[in-house]
């Protein structure tokens, strides 16, 4: 599943927001922190407030703080608000007799989005928190650079 921008930046300021739901951030702040558009940012809060995830603090040291419940939002909740979900799929040609190898890719695919959204809709955004607090990517051993292909090597 690949997710648009908007929705990348909805999970960054949903999460960094959730992780301490007393404290209030300004659009910049959280822009800065993950090297990311304030202005488009900004319209992504838009939405996630009228979700009624974010509320808006106005005035002197305003900002966004996180009004949902981290216990039973889950990524999927988020992801939802701005990703049509199947639709990949379901935009594709219609399979004529003899396509087994289209219609088995198809069906791999599909089980595929299937496991992932499952999975997605199974972490709560506190599971999530708790997940990054553990930084298990910290303990895993240095990725060995991707292979070049014949092309890419001339």
């Amino acid at each position: 599943m690949r997710l648009q921008k908007a929705t990348t930046f909805a999970l960054y300021a949903v999460l960094e927001l959730a992780a301490n739901p007393a404290r209030q951030l300004t659009v910049v702040e959280i822009a800065n922190k993950y090297g990311i558009s304030a202005h488009h940012l900004a319209k992504v809060l838009r939405d996630l407030g009228r979700a009624g995830l974010v509320e808006a603090v106005r005035g002197v040291g305003g900002g966004y703080r996180f009004a949902g419940n981290a216990k039973r939002l889950t990524l999927m909740d988020v992801i939802c608000l701005f990703e049509e979900i199947g639709a990949e799929t379901d935009a594709a040609a219609p399979l004529v007799a003899g396509q087994d190898i289209a219609a088995g890719l198809r069906f791999v695919l599909a089980e595929l989005d299937a496991q992932t959204v499952a999975t997605l809709r199974s972490i709560s955004l506190q599971t999530m928190l708790k997940l990054i607090g553990r930084r298990p990517w910290a303990m895993m051993p240095a990725q060995p650079p991707a292979r070049q292909s014949a092309r890419q090597r001339r």
